[in-house]
């Protein structure tokens, strides 16, 4: 997908709150009730969606652990489900 690159501003309040433009909340894909997180690197700050965001940490830290245990490929996986739904019904 192409990133699109603008710039938007929005005003600061008195409690420290920002309205996050509309077309910015459209990239990002949070709504109303979604949560964002803010990434701060020196002087620049990221906004990104909470929830992809934490995705996107946990795929970091599971990467490699598939071979770690044996699991190389999709009939690995379900082979695998299969034995902890079976010993959970123990």
């Amino acid at each position: 997908m192409a990133q699109r690159l603008f710039a938007d501003s929005a005003k600061v309040m008195s409690k420290g709150q920002v309205t996050i433009p509309k077309d910015v909340r459209k990239v990002l894909g949070v709504e109303s009730g979604d949560k964002v997180t803010f990434i701060v690197e020196g002087d620049t700050v990221r906004v990104v969606n909470a929830a992809a965001y934490a995705m996107q940490l946990l795929q970091q830290q599971l990467e490699g652990q598939a071979q770690v245990v044996g699991i190389a490929s999709e009939e690995d996986v379900a082979s695998l489900i299969s034995t902890m739904r079976s010993e959970s019904q123990l």
